[in-house]
């Protein structure tokens, strides 16, 4: 229960948040509509036709991820129950790009097309795909504003330690074909690459948004990755953005809902947390498991360089807090045992205190997946 606000507390301060939230609120229902004329404008201009990188990020509806989201678990339910390998899948995005934020592309709903296939590998029915997306083209111009504006599919590969959300020489490929047909005509696209099977893992969805470079373009930066970052390691590159890493590059990905939409999620939220708890395991998280090894690794090496031997035993009293407690060592030689003796000690407790930190995480996984097992019989 939130307390009453202080006597003190300036009010300009606390109208200052509430607009921050309120000024948050107005620009996700902002998403919701739109002026038709500037829209128009911003097609008729097409200013991503000039700057490769033009686009700055996407903004996804909560109907477009949930939509996409079940499409892609279906297809790893579908290919386990086969008793074979999950299958990827793809879709639609329907949306159109901002005109109050020209370099945001906003995805305001999704649709699921008859294809399937295995890793990077198309297995499709051209004739019934082409015939889908006419029908439902035509369905769309009668009911909606909005155009297809992009398309998704799902990289539902094994669970490691990087994601899987990159685009293949494939995707690119199909990502390429669809920007020289809209772009030049007012209709940017985008490709959004899901990880099923790491969405599971992490119990959030686990998704990136993509757009291809020009065949011209060449970027001055060497080494430069898809999400901005420099990577010297060829193999490491490969890894995380596969071979062509370089011709392509990533947009952020945010989330928008009504304000009234928000209000109910807050309560749902604040009522059921303890469903989120339930609902993720952390010990079988390989990342979670990596980084334990890695801390204890770190807090080994850091106490096999402490000095403690020459260290003075009067330094070990400065963590109790005595240290300041002697007038005969607190003037002249202070400064020499509360900086070169006190630093072996304040190595030490800040090493000790990430063992801690960690043990206590650990023990509160442990008791999580205790409480799932009494609970439902079994750990997920």
């Amino acid at each position: 229960m939130a307390s009453a606000p202080s006597a003190a507390a300036p009010p300009a301060e606390m109208s200052q948040d509430e607009g921050t939230m309120e000024g948050v609120s107005n620009v996700a229902d902002a998403r919701y509509t739109f002026d038709e004329q500037k829209l128009q404008d911003l097609r008729s201009s097409a200013p991503w036709m000039k700057e490769p990188k033009y686009f700055e990020k996407v903004a996804v509806s909560p109907s477009a991820i949930t939509k996409m989201m079940m499409h892609c678990q279906s297809g790893v339910e579908k290919g386990i129950r086969k008793g074979g390998n999950p299958i990827e899948v793809m879709g639609m995005l329907l949306g159109r790009p901002d005109p109050d934020t020209p370099r945001t592309l906003v995805v305001t709903d999704a649709f699921p097309l008859p294809v399937e296939g295995f890793e990077t590998r198309v297995i499709a029915d051209d004739a019934n795909v082409v015939n889908h997306m006419i029908s439902l083209g035509e369905c769309l111009e009668r009911t909606r504003r909005e155009k297809f504006m992009g398309w998704y599919h799902s990289h539902p590969f094994d669970l490691g330690e990087h994601s899987h959300c990159f685009l293949s020489q494939t995707d690119l490929s199909t990502q390429l074909q669809w920007q020289r047909a809209e772009d030049p005509h007012g209709n940017p696209f985008v490709a959004i690459v899901l990880d099923p099977l790491r969405s599971i893992s992490k119990s959030h969805p686990e998704l990136k948004a993509f757009r291809a470079y020009p065949p011209e373009h060449t970027s001055n930066i060497p080494d430069e990755c898809p999400n901005g970052a420099i990577i010297t390691s060829e193999q490491q590159r490969l890894e995380q953005w596969g071979s062509c890493w370089n011709r392509y590059y990533e947009l952020p990905v945010e989330y928008y809902m009504s304000s009234s939409a928000r209000r109910v999620m807050e309560k749902l939220t604040q009522d059921y947390l303890w469903m989120r708890t339930l609902g993720t395991t952390p010990l079988s998280d390989p990342e979670h498991q990596k980084r334990i090894c890695s801390c204890l690794t770190g807090a080994a090496n850091k106490m096999k360089t402490l000095d403690l031997a020459n260290s003075k035993a009067g330094s070990f009293s400065a963590s109790s807090g005595t240290s300041g407690s002697g007038s005969g060592s607190g003037r002249g030689g202070g400064n020499r045992s509360s900086g070169d003796d006190d630093q072996p000690t304040q190595q030490l407790q800040q090493a000790c205190t990430e063992v801690v930190d960690l043990a206590r995480e650990h023990l509160h996984a442990a008791t999580i997946n205790s409480t799932k097992q009494q609970l439902f019989g079994q750990t997920k």
